[in-house]
């Protein structure tokens, strides 16, 4: 009998590997990816840290029994309830790592910093105010506490001239002489004001101090929101809870005349490549290497506009923006009406240099969602109706454009975007941004492209940006296509991959080495020190960061090893070696060997250093 010629293919999800380079050799411990993202990392000097285990979770809640009466028959049932509920969440793992778990390195007491006057080196004039000033100021005291510095130059001394961090620089042995802080005069005069630009103070300390007592002055919001909560009542439109009932249709100028005193901005949507807001991996030197690598739109992380209006500064810092981006706005999440707009006049007032406003309304996390804001939006009309009339109404008067990002909807068997695009389209927003998940979804169904097509039709005359899936320039065009959208947004892939923006303008595959992608880490690395500062403290930020990078850029399958080439944003590879040893350093799931790479750049990590991702998608 002849035999029958077969054919493999690979189960859906799972990406083809080229054979050579499918993994064969022994593993003593395989940690599933969703599992090994919780693994603490064991440093060969430390003391006290636990190897990584795929029971790694904390121990099981005991129910709670009610009345002081309860039997020990009760106690034991919950307990072994509680043993099953443990059991059940080992099977599956699923959403973000718990901020219990994700122990970050404590910063430093303020008196053990070294007062900034000091930073150049020994001073004839000590710091002018002293007397009350809380930094350290004995100079040696401070260097004899101070880690070892870092072999290698110094990024912002070689780019600007001068580091002014100085000897608490970790880099310091590159421009420290005779215990002084040397500067290059010429440099310095030319990239003086470049850095400055970059470097300012977002919330001065006034407005902080106003905005705590509640002295700032919003009187044109206030303004704002009585007319409109006035008019609504005349005519029969106010609902529960201070929301407006607002009927579909054009919006009318009368409330709009004394906050428009010019045009609203016009920005060319079309065409544009647009980096997606992302929460704590979004940062400023991600954003840098994006724009490097062709995208034409990036936004800030989310920030929520209770945080604003309190004058939390790191609230603030979020909305630093780099030279290089050349179309810039600011995200912002809440669940009031009346908040949102503040948040937005403060951050005009401010001076905070943005092209547009973007509200937050796909945000799926359980604490957003439960206070209303996100993807909570979603279900609270009235609301929105209220958010977006008094947005436009802000904004219109600083000719700022207001953008709004959604999901299709908050179940998967319902979608509901519709009702809020057609209301965007009618009230004056300037672009609308669909992604294709409900927010019970959220990363483990495929996008839905089709529902985006209706949507972009819907929106009309307004643009309507799709989201969702793009890992390569194939998808990009055949979605682009399929959509008719006149722009994409991208989020994972860019993560994954941030020269995805250069593929689709060169409409090529670009098959990355380890070398070449070592760079790429290297200049994420420099642009989290000029971001994050080159001191203990910045080094310590700027590895955090760096290590949340990884664990979305290990993903990356190197283009030739594929078998059925592009790779697939939700498809997993099985385990693989890399064409040389540093491509399979950089494919390895392991958040230890993450914190390898970071030992490259960064030196050696404390003894007591445990890192655990914030993300953890049980999708690829």
């Amino acid at each position: 009998m002849a035999a029958v010629a077969t054919t493999t293919t690979a189960p859906d999800g799972i990406c083809r590997i080229k054979p050579e380079y499918i993994w064969t050799k022994p593993e003593q411990e395989c940690i599933p990816e969703d599992s090994k993202c919780k693994s603490e990392v064991k440093r060969e000097n430390s003391v006290d840290v636990e190897k990584p285990s795929i029971s790694d979770e904390p121990d099981a809640k005991k129910v709670k029994i009610d009345g002081d009466n309860a039997s020990e028959s009760d106690i034991k049932e919950g307990e072994s309830n509680g043993a099953q509920q443990n059991d059940s969440r080992n099977e599956r793992r699923r959403g973000q790592n718990k901020a219990k778990d994700r122990r970050l390195p404590k910063k430093d007491a303020v008196d053990l910093k070294l007062c900034p006057h000091l930073h150049d080196g020994p001073q004839e004039s000590e710091c002018p105010n002293r007397s009350w000033c809380p930094f350290l100021h004995d100079l040696d005291k401070y260097l004899s506490t101070k880690p070892d510095d870092i072999k290698g130059s110094c990024y912002m001394f070689e780019t600007y001239g001068k580091c002014p961090r100085g000897v608490t620089c970790r880099f310091a042995s590159a421009h420290i002489v005779d215990g002084k802080n040397i500067t290059n005069e010429k440099l310095w005069d030319a990239q003086k004001s470049v850095y400055e630009s970059g470097h300012g103070i977002l919330l001065p300390k006034k407005t902080q101090i106003d905005l705590r007592k509640r002295y700032y002055d919003f009187k044109p919001i206030e303004t704002m929101w009585s007319k409109m909560h006035s008019q609504a009542a005349a005519n029969g439109n106010s609902g529960k809870n201070g929301a407006l009932e607002v009927k579909l249709g054009p919006v009318s100028d009368e409330d709009l005349v004394s906050l428009r005193p010019s045009e609203i901005k016009k920005i060319d949507w079309n065409d544009k490549l647009y980096l997606s807001p992302l929460t704590t991996v979004g940062n400023l030197p991600f954003r840098r290497l994006c724009v490097e690598f062709g995208a034409d739109i990036t936004c800030s992380e989310m920030s929520l506009a209770p945080s604003l209006l309190q004058g939390n500064a790191h609230e603030f810092a979020l909305h630093r923006r780099h030279p290089s981006e050349k179309i810039w706005g600011v995200q912002l999440c809440s669940n009031n009406g009346f908040l949102a707009a503040k948040a937005a006049y403060l951050l005009a007032n401010c001076g905070i240099e943005y092209d547009f406003v973007d509200l937050n309304m796909g945000c799926p996390l359980e604490g957003i969602y439960r206070q209303g804001a996100g993807s909570g939006l979603m279900c609270r009309v009235n609301k929105f109706h209220t958010m977006i009339k008094s947005m436009v109404s802000v904004l219109g008067g600083y000719g700022k454009p207001f953008t709004v990002k959604m999901r299709k909807g908050l179940s998967t068997d319902k979608n509901i975007a519709d009702k809020f695009i057609s209301y965007c389209r009618d009230s004056g927003v300037s672009l609308v941004t669909l992604h294709g998940r409900a927010r019970e979804q959220r990363y483990l169904k495929t996008a839905d492209w089709n529902y985006i097509s209706e949507m972009v039709k819907l929106g009309s005359p307004m643009p309507v940006y799709g989201n969702g899936d793009i890992l390569s320039w194939e998808e990009y065009n055949e979605k682009k296509a399929l959509s008719n959208a006149p722009g994409v947004m991208i989020g994972r892939g860019a993560l994954i991959k941030p020269w995805i923006f250069q593929e689709i303008k060169e409409q090529r595959h670009i098959d990355m080495n380890s070398t070449q992608r070592m760079e790429i880490l290297q200049k994420y690395i420099n642009y989290g020190l000029d971001h994050w500062g080159s001191d203990s403290q910045g080094i310590s930020t700027t590895r955090r960061f760096f290590l949340e990078f990884l664990s979305f850029y290990h993903r990356y399958i190197p283009y030739g090893i594929l078998e059925e080439p592009p790779q697939k944003v939700n498809e997993r590879p099985p385990r693989y070696v890399g064409r040389d040893e540093m491509e399979t350093l950089l494919a390895s799931g392991h958040a230890s060997d993450w914190v390898k790479l970071s030992e490259m750049f960064l030196g050696s990590v404390p003894s007591n250093f445990a890192f655990v991702p914030k993300h953890k998608a049980s999708s690829w």
